[in-house]
């Protein structure tokens, strides 16, 4: 221990044992010691500057913020507690530079004063609206929900003044104590208590099992835990988003995001999206953006950013909590022995507390080999598998803790405990967590932490498609789709890259609806979906996707165009339109055109007139030019207007030959054969085999109206009698590309 740095610490306002304690961690200390070297040039470090310090020292995640939020100690921008929590917290999802110092101050409370007038004034106001309560309840009324709306309205405002000034207000209203206030709350039995404890968004769980496991376990602590946590949070629904950050969303992920967002939303609660950054071996930075990008698109803010890394430390300390209540071991058996439900006992299990101690700080300090160890809970869960792993050492810096941890929680660790230091009130996690559950139970209760209650829904799957990280990998790495957002994939990115809408995709979860059962659907229901959402949001534009030029001999114009109004939607429109250009050539579809029709052909052929959409001409052939292969290269019409013509039996969309652009069409279908690729019994290959070759076919030669050339990348249109197309980020300054999201839904027999 060095003693110029004990003295330091000590002048700072710690005590000589925590001065000592703090010296035990040389990355605190070094970050202690040049926080108070920093704010010697601006003041006198004296307890109250040291204490906001020493907060800093210990909780500041990226250290190139440590000048700045130093100085605003010092020169006392930043006086008190709470506005010091705001700053971190504001830094730790900030943690880019340069530092934006307007918005920092302004999060962090910089220059608010809260005067005692106004303290007085909301909670004589709070007071008043909680008076019934107050007077029936007397002393024994819980002014947790006074002093957390109290918070909201006075973020900044000392919280010892806050609750000093309602203890007064309250001793005004109701007077001194009397003995029937001084007796002890008699508890109320369980069933009560459930109820009451459970009633969070006005809903009861319905299993009532879960409760009498998690109440068996901690018979006291159950309602004291409960009530602390109804005290911070006031009753509110919190819910979270928990991915692991080491791939992209998928279709799967649109109904957890919707149940656990929309939960929250619906109950006038919050939703954290928290990732599960506990094995930086796979982690990438691509994965979080991507995460929190797909959250958004789908119109979700999470009320905060977490990472299971912000917890790490907390998570160790629980860890040595369960080694010396005898309920974890350090083992050595190897990763080949743990695998599967039935690994064979471990000779280590009755090893001596102090001993799995010792040796969980090695794996800390990294003294043992990666491998070799691992810490083990005590506890079989409901799937038979015994004595879960908590603790593996893995060498491999995280991105956001460095080489700070060498050992890193399981997911059946970190899971429950994450959800209990966030105060989550409803744990909403697919069906196969059921077998998990007793363990979420039993570990929040075995280390003494409030515990949520977990519900279990069933996954949702749709047909023809793969959705495992490891297998759309191998569909990249075998060059069957360009990457994990190649739009034949039901990832999230791929489905945007496509053009499906958000909107759509949550119309669809919530069609599906919540239930215990899985979910697996044909993937004709989420286009249905698509289609009603595209019907009313995406403008009708014409584009020809296999061109067959058309000259106008009588063009009606001498100047060889006109302006057309084309409405954005024809069955509304009061929503707008364009103008497109109509010339003496044209482009129609090839298909569009036949020589000879038979009688349930409706187009355009040589003895059978076809109208122009919206350009109120009826075109009359007057003959066909051909190649020497004797494929038709070009028409030579005749036009008359609708009114001076007999009416056509069908109307086809067209573009300018002269003033059109010419763009690149890439339309998809099943990736797969198979309802089910991965039904060996179905496709003995494996899933991989099961592709079709045919999934992808671009049209370098398709031509659309100018109307569009200022959209932007995943703008959306329907292409009038083809279909709904997206703009893909594949597009230049010089060709347009664009994505067929879905065909139009049209009768098996339209001609």
């Amino acid at each position: 221990i060095m003693p110029d740095l004990t003295s330091l610490f000590v002048a700072a306002g710690l005590t000589e044992q925590k001065a000592n304690e703090t010296l035990k961690n040389k990355q605190v200390s070094a970050s202690f010691a040049e926080a108070i070297e920093l704010a010697k040039h601006t003041c006198e470090v004296d307890k109250s500057v040291g204490n906001l310090l020493y907060q800093i020292s210990t909780r500041l995640k990226h250290k190139h913020h440590l000048p700045t939020i130093v100085s605003y100690v010092a020169s006392k921008k930043l006086k008190t507690d709470i506005q010091l929590n705001c700053a971190l917290d504001y830094l730790k999802n900030n943690p880019s530079m340069p530092l934006d110092e307007s918005k920092f101050s302004e999060a962090s409370g910089v220059g608010v004063e809260v005067s005692p007038a106004q303290i007085e004034d909301v909670i004589e106001k709070l007071v008043e609206a909680n008076k019934a309560e107050l007077l029936e309840q007397r002393y024994k009324f819980n002014t947790g929900k006074i002093l957390m709306n109290a918070r909201k309205l006075l973020k900044f405002a000392d919280g010892r003044i806050v609750k000093s000034e309602l203890d007064m207000q309250i001793l005004d209203l109701l007077g001194p104590k009397s003995e029937a206030d001084l007796e002890p709350a008699s508890k109320p039995k369980l069933s009560v208590t459930i109820q009451k404890l459970l009633r969070l968004g006005q809903l009861i769980h319905p299993n009532y099992k879960q409760i009498n496991i998690f109440y068996k376990y901690s018979p006291d602590s159950l309602f004291y835990l409960m009530e602390e946590h109804l005290k911070i949070t006031g009753g509110q629904v919190r819910t979270r988003f928990p991915p692991e950050p080491n791939g992209i969303l998928h279709i799967g992920h649109a109904k957890a995001i919707n149940f656990n967002f929309g939960y929250a939303k619906a109950n006038d609660g919050v939703c954290f999206l928290r990732y599960d950054d506990t094995n930086p071996e796979k982690e990438e930075e691509k994965f979080f953006k991507g995460i929190l990008d797909m959250v958004n698109w789908l119109g979700y803010t999470p009320y905060k950013v977490t990472h299971a890394s912000d917890y790490f430390q907390e998570l160790f300390d629980l860890a040595v909590v369960l080694i010396k209540k005898d309920l974890a071991y350090i083992c050595h058996q190897k990763y080949e022995e743990l695998k599967g439900i039935n690994p064979p006992p471990s000779p280590w299990r009755n090893r001596p507390i102090p001993e799995s101690l010792a040796l969980f700080e090695d794996m800390r300090k990294g003294k043992l080999d990666e491998g070799s160890t691992t810490l083990r809970m005590k506890h079989v869960m409901e799937d038979g598998k015994q004595d879960p792993v908590a603790y593996r050492i893995k060498f491999t810096p995280h991105h956001r803790t460095g080489d700070k941890w060498c050992i890193y929680p399981t997911y059946d660790f970190t899971h429950c405990l994450c959800d209990s230091i966030e105060q989550i009130s409803h744990s909403l996690c697919t069906k196969e967590f059921q077998a998990r559950r007793s363990s979420y139970f039993w570990l929040c209760n075995s280390v003494d932490i409030y515990c949520p209650v977990q519900w279990e829904y069933g996954r949702l799957n749709l047909q023809y498609t793969v959705v495992s990280k490891r297998k759309i990998q191998k569909l990249i790495d075998a060059g069957i789709v360009r990457d994990w957002d190649d739009p034949r994939l039901f990832t999230l990115t791929a489905l945007r890259r496509r053009g499906f809408p958000p909107e759509a995709l949550n119309d669809f979860c919530a069609k599906v609806g919540v239930t215990g059962n899985l979910c697996i659907l044909e993937p004709s229901m989420l286009e249905a979906c698509v289609r009603t959402t595209l019907n009313n949001t995406a403008p009708r534009v014409m584009a020809v996707l296999y061109p067959l030029k058309v000259t106008i001999t009588n063009f009606p114009n001498e100047a060889g165009s006109l302006d057309i109004k084309v409405p954005d939607f024809p069955a509304d429109e009061s929503k707008g339109n364009h103008v497109t250009n109509l010339t003496k050539s044209i482009f129609i579809e090839r298909s569009d055109y036949m020589e000879i029709a038979d009688k349930s052909y409706k187009r355009f052929a040589s003895d059978q007139s076809v109208g122009l959409r919206h350009a109120g001409l009826v075109l009359t052939l007057e003959r066909a030019e051909k190649s020497s292969k004797g494929d038709v290269v070009e028409l030579f019409v005749t036009c008359k207007s609708v009114e001076d013509s007999p009416k056509p039996k069908a109307f086809i969309h067209w573009v300018s030959a002269t003033s059109c652009l010419e763009c690149e069409v890439r339309v998809y279908s099943r990736l797969f054969k198979h309802k089910n690729p991965e039904d060996t019994s179905v496709v003995p290959g494996g899933f991989v085999t099961d592709c079709n070759s045919d999934s992808l076919s671009v049209n370098t030669a398709a031509r659309v109206e100018c109307s569009v050339k200022k959209a932007k990348v995943f703008d959306k249109f329907q292409f009038e009698r083809l279909g709904y197309f997206c703009i893909d980020p594949d597009t230049t300054d010089n060709t347009m590309v664009f994505n067929r999201t879905i065909p139009l839904k049209e009768d098996a027999g339209k001609n």
